[in-house]
Formats: structure tokens, C-alpha cells, sequence
């Protein structure tokens, strides 16, 4: 990538004062995987959402204190029932190609999204609606069968141009790789494996962002990417603990560049292949739980930032439940269990077997994520000392997507779930959801959690839903269809020459638009791109 500088000199410390916000200057960002599509009801995967959302507005947004509010809907009414939204939409906003924004595209996008033959794992909450009308050209109305809690908030998935789209197959259109938006940056260049580029849009409805260029960069390895940013070759990663702790605590990253940490609203985990009949036994499950050394994990990976997950809402969260199951370290418990599901080592040679067949599995994760390899190499060594074999096998991102977790050939795995706020556990683990490209890849089926799943999304009275959500949690807690691993602190940086950050409840980059680097301080112009 070929560039120009305004500065020779890298990286000159803010002034004192701060300076009145300028357009100009880019941000480089990175991550180890590549994005997959672009439209933002195929976009299931953290880096093409990424890139989808800064391409794309839905109808609602949540701002900064978590609490929605509208984005290409400027208002809306919701009857008394619950049961009809009608949103009243924002005039004058264009499409990235100069088109005007219209209620046909809202209507169009719902259609797509209830389209069983696009295979989108977002469709569950567009199926609910009874019907959608277009009352006139700025106004769209959805009404309901029956009570949707988050009826709204589903509103916030990006709206796609009916006028590029309608004759387009959503699955193979080249938009996946091109898209056009409505959002606060455009859709410039995309090189596989390498970079995908944004620029900002002129008559973005909000105001043009300050910041010229959003540049995605896929650096495959977190070393790699710290080496980057030590050069200032980047302006923004995601730092391990180790770096956050360690290697950022000298003079020059306090000079150079911000730090931030806040509770992320996720968490990591080892997900078992449930139609795998080493998993059936929910105290097999259990046993592994209790021989992983979570709280050792999260000393020795995280260096203590972070805490031990314990189903499927972290901490942060109004529906998580304190009071649920608990899986001390406890290697004696795991092997008692473990018996009384049969497996034993009957032979002799340390590892437990059952009719004849020795307890031994492989465990995958993603290429590049240090703190994931380290969390499988202490589970690996967690089992061993309880008669179990784990081999671990790292794949490239899109590899690991691809050909095991979407043809669902894999035992074990290690992922993490970045949440939307509202509790609702429909899509990652109704029994419905096991279909390719749908998030309940680990095949879990539990009839009593898809009915309190079902009357969570029914009830809009929030302590009724808190208690469906901390019986939920309860019951996940119990069947341990995962080993819910940890909550890790999200460890931000981000270069100090960008000012307009602000640390909110939802993170800091919930107002990108209005970053800005002072003129004085940006490094480059208008760039010349090169392979």
C-alpha cells in the first residue's frame, strides 16, 4: 500500500489545547480474518459485520448509553398492544450511488430477509412480522401476531437499495464483495487477504465523517499486528493482555498512543459437536468442565482480565443470573462423573475408554488468535490429567468457517460470541437453528429452553423476561452444552493523534463519525493505492 505523508515526522504528541474538529487524515485498522459478505443480512461473521456497519444504517441504533434511538427512522410509534410499529423515516438521505432513500427499500429488505432461499441466520425476527406496508415514501409499518420484545431493536439491521438489488440473487451478487449503503462511508476497494477500503461519504445524513479513509487491513497474526503498530503502520488494534499489561507500558506507547479497557459484552468458549456420542452425556460435559482450570486460564492467558463465564449472558448483562450452577476446578469431581457415564480406564495405559473406545477428541480454533491457542493448550493439558486425549488443530479463519463449523464436521471448538444486547437466545440456541449457515452449529436441543425462549420474546415486561432469562441461564448452566470459558476485558488502542474519543457504556466507537485528527497532525492525503 502506497501512500502519502503530510508529516515526515511520525506520531507528534497532542498540543495542549484541544484543536476544532478538521476533515482529513485515515484510520488503519486490523484484524487476523478477512471479512466473508457485505450485505448486512449475510454478514455473520465479526469482520464483515464490521465493514457491513459502517456501509449500511438499519432503522434503529443503540447510542452510546445502550438505549435505542433512531437511525434511518427519524421517529416511530408502537401501538398500545405492542403489536404495530410505524416508523416515520428521515428525508433527504441518498444511497452511496446519489439515489434517494425511500420506505420501499425497508420493505424490500424485509422481504429479503423472509426469503428461504438467502441464507441469512438473521431471518427468525423478520418471520414474525404478520405483514409490512409502505404507507407513502417515508413511512413504513410492521405489525405483529403476537407480542415480539425486541420487536424494535430487530429494526436495526441494515437496510439494502431495492433499486441495485431487486433482480439480484443476495446469495452470489457481486454486492457481497461491492456494496452500496447509506452509511457514513463508502465502498472504495476490497483486496483478498489484504485490505478493504472505505471512504467517507459527502452526504452522509448524520454529516460527513471527519476521518477520510477507513482501511481494514487483515494481518493473520496478533504478533504480526503488534509489530505494526509498535511502527505505526496501524492506528487501532485490539491488544492481548500481555501487551495491554506489558509491552504498551513504556514511554513511547504512553506518548503515541491511548489505551482503553471496559467489560466486553461476549465471552469465549469450547462448544462441543452435540451429534458427536462422546457429548451426549450431559455429566461427560460436565466432568470436562470441572477438569478445565478456568480461573488458572484466566490468571495465566488474561493475566487477570477477565472472569470465569458462566452461561450464556455475561455479567454486564440485566438477564444474567448470579446464582446459577458453578464448575470449580475440581479434577476429582470430573473423573467421578465421568464413571458414572462409563468412561473408565479400564486397561490400564491412563486413558479412560468406553466399549472399547478411547476418549480422544480434536479441538479446533482459528488461526491467530494467541489467546485462544493458549486456552486450548491448558485445556489439553486439563484432560490429560484425567485420561483424556485432545488433539489441538489451528485453521485458518474462512477455513475454519467454511469446510468444519458450516458442514459441522468438528468434536470440539473454541469461539466467542460478541452479543447484541437485548437477551434474546433465539438464533445461537433454538433447536431450529442448526441448518448450515445458522449459529446453533453445535446441534442443541433442548425443548424446555426453545419454549422459554419463545416466551421471552413474548412478554415486554422486563422483570417477567428477567426471570424466563435467569431460568434460560440456569438450564444452560446445567447442560454445559458448552464450557462457557471466560469474559474477557476489551483491551482497545488507539493512535493518539485522533482526538473525539469517548469511552461510553457501549465502548468507544459508537460516535467514529466525529474523530478527528487535528491538520497539524495528519499523516496523510488523498492516497495512491498500490497491490
Amino acid at each position: 500500500m502506497g501512500c502519502s505523508r503530510k508529516s515526515e515526522e511520525k506520531g507528534i504528541p497532542p498540543s495542549a489545547t484541544e484543536d476544532a474538529p478538521v476533515n482529513g487524515d485515515r484510520i488503519i485498522v486490523c484484524s487476523i480474518g478477512d471479512a466473508k459478505r457485505l450485505l448486512p443480512m449475510l454478514a455473520s461473521d465479526s469482520a464483515s459485520a464490521e465493514i457491513a456497519g459502517l456501509v449500511h444504517n438499519g432503522l434503529v441504533k443503540y447510542d452510546k448509553d445502550i438505549k435505542v434511538v433512531g437511525d434511518l427512522a427519524e421517529s416511530w410509534e408502537i401501538s398500545e398492544d405492542g403489536l404495530v410499529i410505524t416508523f416515520y423515516l428521515r428525508r433527504g438521505v441518498k444511497w452511496h450511488d446519489g439515489e434517494p432513500f425511500t420506505s420501499h427499500d425497508c420493505l424490500f429488505t424485509y422481504q429479503k430477509m423472509i426469503d428461504s432461499n438467502i441464507a441469512t441466520p438473521y431471518s427468525q425476527d423478520f418471520l414474525r412480522v404478520k405483514d409490512a406496508h409502505v404507507l407513502d415514501d417515508y413511512t413504513f409499518q410492521v405489525r405483529y401476531d403476537e407480542p415480539f420484545a425486541p420487536a424494535l431493536v430487530s429494526w436495526g439491521m441494515g437496510i439494502i437499495p431495492r433499486h441495485l438489488m431487486e433482480k439480484e440473487d443476495l446469495n452470489t451478487t457481486d454486492y457481497n464483495r461491492n456494496p452500496v449503503g447509506t452509511g457514513p462511508y463508502r465502498f472504495k476497494e476490497w483486496v483478498t487477504g489484504q485490505r478493504i477500503v472505505l471512504e467517507a461519504f459527502d452526504d452522509y445524513f448524520e454529516g460527513r465523517p471527519h476521518i477520510d479513509q477507513f482501511i481494514y487491513r487483515v494481518i493473520p497474526d496478533t504478533a504480526t499486528m503488534f509489530l505494526e503498530l509498535k511502527a505505526e503502520g496501524i492506528d487501532y488494534m485490539n491488544l492481548n493482555p500481555v501487551q495491554y499489561e506489558r509491552q504498551t507500558e513504556t514511554p513511547f506507547f504512553k506518548e503515541r498512543f491511548q489505551k482503553f479497557r471496559y467489560p466486553a459484552f461476549g465471552y469465549t468458549y469450547m462448544g462441543y459437536n452435540l451429534n458427536d456420542p462422546k457429548f451426549f452425556d450431559r455429566r461427560v460435559r460436565q466432568a470436562l468442565t470441572y477438569a478445565i482450570d478456568r480461573e488458572g486460564m484466566i490468571r495465566g492467558v488474561l493475566l487477570g482480565l477477565g472472569q470465569v463465564c458462566t452461561g450464556p449472558f455475561p455479567p454486564e448483562s440485566w438477564a444474567y443470573n448470579p446464582d446459577v450452577m458453578k464448575y470449580p476446578y475440581d479434577p476429582e469431581k470430573a473423573k467421578d462423573l465421568l464413571a458414572d457415564a462409563g468412561w473408565k480406564d479400564a486397561d490400564g495405559d491412563g486413558i479412560l475408554d468406553k466399549d472399547g473406545a478411547s476418549f480422544a477428541f480434536t479441538l479446533l480454533t482459528n488461526q491467530g488468535n494467541e489467546q485462544r491457542e493458549k486456552c486450548a493448550q491448558i485445556i489439553q493439558q486439563n484432560l490429560k490429567e484425567i485420561g483424556i486425549v485432545v488433539k489441538i488443530n489451528i485453521l485458518e479463519w474462512q477455513a475454519l468457517l467454511h469446510n468444519f463449523i458450516d458442514q459441522r464436521k468438528f468434536e470440539a471448538i473454541i469461539l466467542g460470541w460478541g452479543l447484541s444486547r437485548d437477551p434474546d437466545l433465539y438464533d445461537i440456541w433454538h433447536s431450529s437453528k442448526t441448518a448450515p449457515q445458522e449459529f446453533n452449529f453445535v446441534s442443541y436441543k433442548n425443548f424446555e429452553v426453545d419454549r422459554l425462549i419463545v416466551e421471552g420474546i413474548r412478554t415486554f415486561d422486563i422483570e417477567e423476561r428477567k426471570r424466563i432469562y435467569y431460568k434460560l441461564h440456569e438450564i444452560l448452566a446445567e447442560d454445559q452444552p458448552y464450557t462457557f470459558l471466560y469474559v474477557a476485558d476489551a483491551l482497545p488502542v488507539v493512535h493518539r493523534r485522533f482526538r473525539g474519543i469517548k469511552k461510553a457504556p457501549i465502548g468507544i466507537w459508537y460516535d467514529f463519525i466525529k474523530w478527528y485528527v487535528p491538520e497539524h497532525e495528519q499523516r496523510y492525503t488523498t492516497p495512491t493505492l498500490s497491490p
